[in-house]
Order: C-alpha cells, then sequence, then structure tokens
C-alpha cells in the first residue's frame, strides 16, 4: 500500500469516528449517591450554596437562573408537580375539571386522577418540554404517591406505577434524568426506571433504609427533614449513603446539611 493511500484511509478512519461521536446519544446526566444538593422551591434563587446540584421551581425560574448555575458548574433538577392540579400554575386551564379531585391540604391544590393517562400524558409532556427548553437537567415531578391518599378517586398501586413510569419515559424522551419523589413501596419495582430519588422525613418515619435500592444502583437519594435535628439523622444519613439536609417546610434558601 502506498504511502498517499494509507493516509487517506487513515483520514477517512478519523472522519467516520468524528461522525459517530457526533451522532451517538448523550448520556444523562446520573447523581451518585452523597451528592451534596440544594433544594429551594420558594423565593428568589440563592446561586450562593457551594453544591453541585440544585433542585428549584421549573415555572418561577426561567433560563437565565438555570445558565447562571450552569456556569457555576451545577446541575439543575427542575420541579414540577405531577400529582396534583395548581391553580396558580399559568396551564392551571387545560387540566379538566374531571381530572381535578379532592383538595391535597396546600393551598390552590386539588389531586389528579392519574388513572387518566390520555389527558395527563400531553399535559405533562408540555411542563417537561419546558424544563428541557430552559436547559434543566433533570425533572423531580412530585407527589408520585397519591394511591396511598385520600384523593377523591379510587386509585391502585397499578394506577400510580403506570403513572409513574409514563412520566420516567417522557423525561427521558427529552433527554432529561427523572427523580423518584417518595413513594417508598414501589421503589423495589420503580428503581430501574429512575435515576435518582428525593424523599422527604424518611427518618421521621423510619423508613430511610427502603431507599437503599437506589443506593446499591449507584444512584443518589435527595434526603430532606423537617422537624428531626441533624444531630438525629444525619449519622444514619451518612452510613446509608443518603444526601442529607434539614430544610424549613417553605423550601427558601435555608440549609441545614449532613
Amino acid at each position: 500500500m502506498s504511502r498517499r493511500r494509507g493516509g487517506f484511509l487513515a483520514v477517512v478512519l478519523l472522519l467516520l469516528l468524528l461522525a459517530a461521536a457526533c451522532s451517538a446519544p448523550e448520556r444523562r446526566w446520573q447523581p451518585k449517591p452523597g451528592t451534596a444538593w440544594q433544594w429551594q422551591l420558594d423565593g428568589k434563587v440563592d446561586p450562593g450554596v457551594d453544591v453541585p446540584v440544585y433542585d428549584i421551581d421549573g415555572f418561577e425560574n426561567d433560563s437565565s437562573t438555570v445558565r447562571r448555575l450552569h456556569r457555576d458548574g451545577r446541575k439543575v433538577i427542575c420541579y414540577i408537580n405531577a400529582g396534583a392540579w395548581e391553580s396558580f400554575r399559568p396551564d392551571h386551564r387545560d387540566f379538566p375539571a374531571a381530572v381535578r379531585g379532592r383538595p391535597n391540604g396546600w393551598p390552590g391544590e386539588r389531586w389528579l386522577d392519574i388513572r387518566r393517562l390520555d389527558v395527563l400524558r400531553p399535559l405533562m409532556a408540555k411542563r417537561f418540554d419546558m424544563c428541557r427548553a430552559r436547559g434543566y437537567d433533570a425533572v423531580e415531578p412530585d407527589l408520585l404517591d397519591a394511591y396511598l391518599e385520600d384523593t377523591g378517586f379510587p386509585l391502585t398501586a397499578g394506577h400510580q406505577l403506570a403513572y409513574n413510569r409514563m412520566l420516567a419515559r417522557l423525561a427521558h424522551e427529552r433527554g432529561l434524568s427523572v427523580g423518584l419523589k417518595n413513594d417508598l413501596p414501589q421503589i423495589p419495582e420503580l428503581v430501574d426506571d429512575f435515576d435518582f430519588a428525593v424523599n422527604e422525613e424518611c427518618a421521621e418515619l423510619n423508613e430511610c433504609a427502603a431507599l437503599t435500592p437506589f443506593i446499591r444502583a449507584g444512584k443518589a437519594v435527595f434526603h430532606v427533614e423537617y422537624a428531626t435535628p441533624v444531630g438525629e439523622f444525619c449519622a444514619q444519613s451518612r452510613k446509608l449513603g443518603l444526601s442529607s439536609m434539614r430544610k424549613r417546610l417553605d423550601l427558601g434558601a435555608w440549609r441545614r446539611p449532613c
């Protein structure tokens, strides 16, 4: 083989490798156990917390906030309520009255009829599209355990599994990671569908060990307590590999990490 032909083949091979690299799908972000985080859903986001992950309200924070956090090296999670209708969201009129159930205890919110995938899938897809368009890395769909609550609908564990998996698919189709919010009883069945977990008060309820399937799978568990002092849960959190902190219930900027 001539030197010229060998050089030509080398150039062709290099171009093919570059084309393959450019066409390969980008891997979703996968937070690891023990990753520190900030969860702020109320007030103007304080970017000064020295952690690699921020979880913020998807509607209240536009792409400029996400870009600012990205410039500081942070990954950003888009909080979206997927289990309840909220009267104060800009898309509230898109939810038919038939899918709105009983109040869930928060002002302006009502449980959603998660059996109605035909209605809720396109509505949640639009919300996830918003998260992607604003540059978020992941989504945290809230209230994924409605089957355990008095919603006004005859919801079953099967309905919840179907709904939660639908949400996970919607996120993954958009290149977004997705977190399982609470729903501890179904973790064994859903750990493969979700990229991380978000939990409230597992220490208060003596349930933190139920989150270990995520840790064993190499997936972060972002955990908060509201009433329990850090001195009473941090030792167990560190032992289990959870990413734990104490927050006030309003989920402002204040935090006390382990």
